[in-house]
């Protein structure tokens, strides 16, 4: 949630559908996959380059693994045995090195900064020991629901649990997964991060049932505005996925689980219930994985000024400053996020409610979020309010929980949170 904005590195590679085309050279010992680390201060950002041969003729590109970007292709200004000159116009990049030895030793340029890049042969390899893998022992099926207000088509997973017979007396819970702001696939995948697909894998396997989809207009699913979208749009798809989920007949309870702007999501739907007496749209239960529980202006306020103090400069963030941007002015969402108070809806809701933050998130800050919560919801035995020592807003144990860390980290989220929210869960039963 950097402006709620997921938590993408925005220093360098602008991430955008990018098509372009490589100039032809003859054949170089440079060929094959190069990596190497950009470091801009404490942010650090993976870059490989692939050299291909073709025809007789190389080709170049990079990938930006850790922004999801692949493919990029690169002009070739010059390409030797023991140099080269490449150039991604339509994001100002050049990247200009010498082969010294194993290493290529050079520079890279993006908009009037210049950086050490040094890369070596070799794609690195990325540990993420928990995303689940085939087979599985449980059952999975393409759905797709429509949320006909918005002209959106939403395409997603559901997954039964382990050992669920439809012809059994007792129904299982099921529980829509909706992810945090900027468009997402339906297993929330970040710097090859799979936190949706991990915890749906860990709730089937204990039992519950889960609904994951893509972002409108993202994966699969097509369809609805995304350029004006503000989570008061977003908050229709979720709504439709759980009315699609109660017109199965198949489940029990049907709850949500948001991340961040989802957690957001999760408590405007809530809210309908107490709000307006509508149960249509409206979760049974709710998980609240780091969601806001203030006003957009103050928590991104917090937010800035956690992250400059963790990057050693001074923590001067205002309201006040954070409105004056212009960037809240040219982004719809972040416009109406920033004026966005969740108290009223909060303090509406009257289904039970696990909220979880990590201490060390930079995002969503726990201590003003969660305590917000807690203050607004109306009590019950049955919420949970808790906040987790050394985890991110990943809910990755980390050092310092900046946006930086998440790549490098290879747990994808705390087996604590996975085994409390399947205990929670389960205890509504």
């Amino acid at each position: 949630m950097t402006h709620m904005k997921k938590y993408s590195i925005t220093i360098l590679l602008t991430l955008v559908a990018m098509t372009g085309w490589a100039q032809v050279n003859p054949t170089t010992a440079l060929l094959g996959s190069w990596s190497g680390k950009l470091k801009v201060g404490a942010a650090s950002l993976t870059l490989v380059l692939h050299l291909e041969q073709g025809d007789g003729y190389v080709t170049a590109s990079f990938d930006s693994p850790d922004q999801g970007a692949k493919g990029i292709s690169a002009y070739k200004e010059f390409l030797s045995d023991d140099s080269l000159a490449l150039k991604v116009e339509q994001i100002g990049m050049t990247y200009r090195a010498r082969l010294k030895g194993d290493t290529l030793d050079g520079t890279f340029s993006q908009n009037g900064m210049s950086l050490p890049l040094v890369m070596t042969r070799g794609v690195p390899e990325v540990k993420r020991p928990q995303t689940p893998k085939e087979p599985f022992p449980y059952t999975t099926e393409e759905v797709m629901f429509p949320n006909a207000t918005d002209f959106a088509t939403l395409v997603g997973t559901l997954t039964w649990p382990v050992g669920y017979d439809k012809n059994a007396r007792q129904k299982p819970t099921v529980v829509l997964m909706v992810t945090g702001s900027g468009q997402q696939n339906r297993d929330e995948e970040l710097m090859q991060h799979k936190p949706f697909l991990v915890i749906a894998d860990y709730l089937a396997r204990h039992g519950i049932a889960t609904l994951r989809y893509d972002d409108r207009a993202t994966g699969a699913s097509v369809g609805g505005d995304v350029k004006n979208a503000t989570s008061e749009d977003f908050a229709r798809d979720a709504a439709a996925g759980l009315e699609y989920l109660r017109n199965t007949k198949a489940f029990s309870k049907v709850g949500i689980l948001g991340h961040s702007e989802g957690g957001l999501i999760a408590f405007m739907l809530g809210g309908k219930k107490g709000r307006d007496n509508s149960v249509e749209g409206s979760p049974d239960f709710i998980v609240s994985l780091a969601g806001p529980g203030v006003k957009g202006d103050t928590l991104l306020a917090a937010q800035g000024n956690r992250i400059l103090s963790l990057s050693g400069m001074p923590a001067d963030m205002t309201v006040e400053k954070y409105r004056q941007q212009d960037a809240v002015q040219q982004m719809p969402w972040l416009k109406w996020f920033i004026d966005y108070d969740p108290s009223a809806d909060i303090a509406a809701t009257r289904c039970p409610v696990f909220a979880l933050n990590g201490d060390r998130d930079c995002q969503v800050i726990s201590s003003q979020n969660l305590t917000a919560i807690e203050r607004l919801l109306p009590k019950s035995k049955q919420h949970l309010i808790k906040e987790y020592p050394g985890l991110n807003h990943l809910f990755q144990h980390c050092t310092t929980g900046l946006v930086t860390e998440y790549s490098e980290i290879e747990e994808t989220i705390s087996p604590e949170v996975l085994s409390d929210i399947v205990h929670w869960i389960n205890s509504l039963k």
